[in-house]
């Protein structure tokens, strides 16, 4: 029969066992589906472990300390961002005037980009490690060498560098809550403003950031009269991104549980905050995650920066104030920071993975798809909880809500005031949203907060972005 002959024993069996193979997978795969999904990891590094809610955790770096082993090996494996401890100074970077040097600054940045890291910018015009020359300036010479110099090392940078520290310690110690008498304030007291005006434009892609110490105790005078400066260059659109708070914790300025509470007033003004230069004296392992869920706590902190690496590379060595020793051991300080960061706001209000309605805190009504359309642009609303499948949202190991399996909760936009609707689900930043154990969700682009129009409650109230400020209309439950 030639080749049309019944095929032998041998091959019927291995055409079974490979149609019991195809079952079997086609079950496993079933089953995997059906399994719910995993919770993230625990990460062993302070960078990846910060990761997980989309913040950073980095540190200081001096130039000098470049060639030490020991320290860039800690600083690569645990930090993805960087600051220069001195190098972006004004001191160091135009030692004469007209004249930039950028070759320090420059080892720290190509150092942490040839490292995956991000750069923060310190600092652009500060009354101290001023040089000579602008030292010795006063009037409307200071004022335009402040602009030269922000215009000239920005320039340099454009594009490069995250966030600016574009002002640095412009408020008086003490009670007054007044601005700091320096030879900047003496130009006029719309320096400040000049600078952030000078700085927008010469890089628009920064974040700019007013950036102190003292300033974290909420009952502080100092901390009030910063408060009402950021309060107000936000009422009058003066171009202000952010609030680094320095965090030089010691037995002279000790860390306040109210510090959670500064943070949040901050960011409902409508600005990020950050700390940046945190050292604990002692290295108290509570104190430690204390402040690091405090910066968790609020969905607009966006990281944690310490001041060096090790003791021995820190300005205040003698307070052992920072995560390891001076031989790169790892402090008790540093476990109770990584335990924090992994067990942070990684977890969305309601639960992980899954499908379920979202409840406004506020009005007790659900985020809904009006007239159940599947029509992109569709604006959602709130509506009076029901088992509709258009209030059936379905978070994603991405970060995308769905509904309908194929629609993604999309944002319209960046900016205050931007619709919140469905549309057809493609990846974008626009479509993912970081669901935070204070009960926000924060759109991954934008950095706003869902939010029901008018601090409405009624049936109908629109969804849009709006900067976060803690409110019931922009707080969520998963049910």
């Amino acid at each position: 029969m030639g080749s049309y002959a019944l095929p032998g024993s041998h091959i019927h069996r291995k055409i079974r066992g490979l149609l019991l193979a195809l079952v079997v997978g086609a079950l496993a795969v079933v089953g995997s589906l059906a399994a719910p999904p995993k919770a993230h990891a625990a990460e062993s590094t302070l960078g990846a472990a910060a990761a997980q809610s989309g913040r950073y955790f980095g540190t200081a770096i001096a130039a000098g300390r470049l060639g030490d082993s020991t320290y860039t090996s800690i600083a690569n494996r645990e930090f993805n961002m960087v600051t220069a401890e001195n190098e972006m100074k004004i001191d160091a970077t135009e030692p004469q005037r007209g004249q930039f040097n950028f070759t320090n600054a420059d080892r720290i940045y190509n150092w942490a980009v040839q490292n995956g890291k991000q750069v923060r910018g310190h600092t652009l015009a500060w009354h101290s490690q001023q040089p000579s020359w602008m030292a010795n300036l006063s009037g409307s010479s200071l004022r335009q060498a402040m602009i030269d110099h922000i215009n000239g090392v920005m320039a340099h940078y454009k594009g490069k560098i995250v966030q600016w520290d574009v002002v640095n310690e412009a408020f008086a110690d003490g009670s007054s809550g007044a601005r700091r008498d320096s030879n900047l304030q003496r130009t006029g007291n719309d320096w400040i403003e000049v600078a952030f005006r000078t700085a927008r434009a010469a890089d628009p892609a920064a974040k700019l950031c007013y950036n102190d110490y003292n300033i974290e105790n909420w009952t502080w005078a100092k901390t009030q009269g910063v408060y009402n400066m950021v309060r107000d260059f936000k009422q009058r659109g003066v171009p202000i991104d952010c609030v680094g708070f320095q965090s030089h914790f010691n037995s002279g300025s000790p860390y306040n549980s109210n510090f959670r509470t500064t943070l949040q007033s901050f960011a409902a003004l409508g600005v990020d905050v950050a700390i940046t230069e945190l050292d604990i004296q002692g290295a108290s392992p509570t104190t430690y995650a204390n402040v690091t869920n405090d910066c968790l706590a609020v969905s607009r902190c966006l990281g944690i920066t310490v001041w060096g690496v090790r003791d021995s590379d820190s300005w205040r060595s003698g307070d052992t104030p920072l995560l390891f020793n001076n031989d790169g051991s790892k402090k008790a300080a540093y476990t109770s920071v990584l335990n924090a960061l992994n067990g942070g706001s990684t977890t969305p209000p309601g639960g992980g993975e899954g499908s379920g309605q979202i409840k406004g805190v506020g009005s007790g009504r659900c985020i809904d798809v009006p007239n159940a359309s599947t029509s992109d642009g569709t604006q959602v609303q709130l509506w009076d909880c029901n088992t509709g499948s258009n209030q059936q949202w379905t978070l994603t190991s991405a970060g995308e809500l769905k509904v309908y399996g194929s629609k993604c909760l999309d944002a319209g936009g960046t900016s205050n005031g931007t619709r919140v609707q469905i549309y057809s689900c493609w990846g974008g930043d626009n479509q993912k949203w970081r669901l935070n154990s204070d009960g926000s969700i924060v759109g991954v682009q934008s950095g706003l907060c869902l939010d029901a129009v008018g601090n409405g409650t009624a049936n109908g109230t629109l969804i849009q972005l709006y900067s976060c400020h803690g409110g019931s209309n922009q707080r969520w439950t998963r049910t």
